[in-house]
Parts: structure tokens; sequence; C-alpha cells
């Protein structure tokens, strides 16, 4: 008899591999590639997007109310890294992955981020671009509601 365990890795057990983690090295051809492809997705929302630095929505149910009135507001300041080569790309990123959430009716918990990131990631052109995308929405947010605040911006391939 084979005893088999199915568990899921721990809030705190995500958000370390993230703190602790060092800068994953990713190619400029994977880094373009990344950001042409969250360009097209972008491309393809069926709402109005607006930047702003300080606008955040303090839960999902707020923002789904302005994705159902067309609108989203995205905040520069919370996808600014200069992992990406073109300053768009993390405006783009965080748009297209908040009407993941929308789509999904996923909240900003550990199991919501990881539910809107699997509906990205199964869009993903490559297994880098995947990782990626674990990184920034999965270990990343792991951290911050570790932290109880935002975590060093950078990639991490655990």
């Amino acid at each position: 008899m084979t005893l088999t365990t199915n568990t899921k890795p721990t809030l705190e057990t995500l958000a370390r591999l993230y703190i602790y983690g060092e800068p994953a090295e990713v190619s400029d051809d994977t880094k373009t590639e990344f950001c042409n492809w969250i360009l097209e997705q972008f491309q393809q929302l069926p709402f109005a997007v607006q930047a702003d630095y300080t606008m955040h929505y303090d839960s999902a149910e707020e923002m789904f109310e302005d994705i159902t009135k067309e609108h989203l507001w995205v905040s520069m300041e919370e996808y600014g890294s200069e992992f990406y080569s073109n300053i768009f790309c993390g405006f783009a990123l965080l748009a297209v992955h908040d009407y993941d959430h929308y789509k999904s009716q996923s909240h900003f918990t550990l199991e919501g981020e990881n539910k809107a990131y699997k509906m990205m990631a199964n869009r993903a052109p490559s297994l880098a671009i995947q990782k990626i995308l674990y990184s920034e929405f999965v270990l990343k947010s792991a951290a911050h509601l570790y932290l109880g605040k935002r975590p060093d911006l950078k990639i991490v391939f655990p």
C-alpha cells in the first residue's frame, strides 16, 4: 500500500520562496517575447484602462464593479519593475491579470491570485512565460500577504 499526500504549499512557504529567492536570469529574447505577448493580450481587453500612481482597489468587488462599467484603474506603482523591456508592459500585465480576476470571479487572496494566474498561464505561449507569471502573481502575492506590505520587486524561479 502506498500512502500519497496531496498538500498545497502554504502561504509562508510561497512567500519565503519569493522573499529569499535570488532574482532569476531571464534572457532578453524571453523578456521581449513576454512583453509582446502581454501587449497582444492587453489589446484584446474589452474596456478602457486608466493609469494612476496612487489608485488601487481595496476589494475585488470594487474592481469588478468598474469592469462591468467598462473601465479599470491600474496602479503604475504596483508593477513598475526594471524587469520589463517596455515600461508599459508592467501596466498592461496588471490590467490583463485583473481581467482574469474578473472572468474567474477570484478575490485578492492567495487562492484568488492562483486562480487568476492559471487562467493567464493557460494562454501563455511558453513555459518560460508561465514561470514569470507564477513569480509575478502567486509568489509575489504570497510575499505581500505574508509581509503585510509590498515586497521588493523581482522575478524568481524557485
